[in-house]
């Protein structure tokens, strides 16, 4: 039966410990057909790199570092005030990390995706934007995944840098087109089928309705798919089994 829609389903992955964390990590590698790696500013650490880059690979997931502020604190979800200098060298270092680990176990790093705060001062700042995608150059890395409406995405069409851009199936909209905060009401969708039925409009219609009522475009490549909230796994199945009943086409996209 031929697909009518495709999509890359990914995964933020590394950032839950101990084995139930590498448990979680393991079913969602089950279900996407990419991954973003915590590599240690947030989350991670020498042992959860090694093992989810191991699942990965033996799943043929795609691999990319999902680096961040260096705030395991606040779980890389405040912005801090530090010298761009700083920031920058924080981010490559862990970069670097994960690709070491990467090479050692066979494994190529494909994507590069911020975390948390990173992610959105890159979206919303230039300068962010520039940095990240100067970082995704200097280390070789050949693609960038970032929302839409965003600076990042502005940037990487200037620099003719690959780019695919993101929704979230688990996470509501305001009327600009950005993500309602974390610390909003209703800004994490908690029903499986809330979920689904978001996921169906953005892949299928091309569109997301806003907390608001707002019905805005939303033409992406990828969907992200978290593992650190509650009933993750039950919800990124949903959103898979949601998509392929409705003849969507689920694959590791590249540009």
């Amino acid at each position: 039966m031929t697909s009518d829609f495709k999509i890359c389903l990914n995964a933020d992955i590394g950032e839950m410990p101990g084995p139930n964390g590498r448990a979680l990590d393991r079913a969602l590698l089950d279900i996407v057909t990419r991954c973003s790696v915590a590599c240690g500013g947030h989350a991670g650490d020498t042992e959860s790199m090694e093992a989810t880059l191991k699942a990965a690979d033996a799943r043929n997931v795609l691999v990319g570092a999902h680096p961040s502020y260096p705030d395991v604190e606040n779980f890389g979800r405040k912005s801090l005030k530090m010298p761009m200098a700083d920031l920058r060298s924080a981010i490559v270092s862990q970069v670097r990390t994960l690709k070491a680990i990467a090479r050692e176990k066979g494994v190529s790093i494909t994507h590069l995706k911020p975390h948390g705060a990173l992610y959105r001062d890159a979206a919303s700042k230039r300068e962010y934007a520039e940095m990240v995608i100067n970082i995704a150059i200097q280390l070789e890395i050949p693609l960038l995944i970032g929302p839409p409406r965003s600076f990042m995405l502005t940037v990487a069409k200037e620099m003719d840098f690959p780019f695919l851009v993101e929704a979230f199936a688990d996470r509501t909209y305001e009327a600009n087109g950005s993500l309602a905060d974390r610390g909003e009401p209703g800004a994490v969708i908690e029903d499986d089928n809330e979920a689904v039925a978001q996921t169906l409009q953005i892949v299928t219609r091309q569109q997301v309705t806003a907390r608001n009522g707002k019905v805005l475009d939303m033409k992406v490549d990828t969907l992200c798919l978290h593992g650190d909230s509650p009933g993750s796994v039950s919800t990124a199945f949903a959103v898979r089994q949601g998509l392929l009943a409705h003849r969507v086409s689920i694959e590791a996209i590249s540009k």
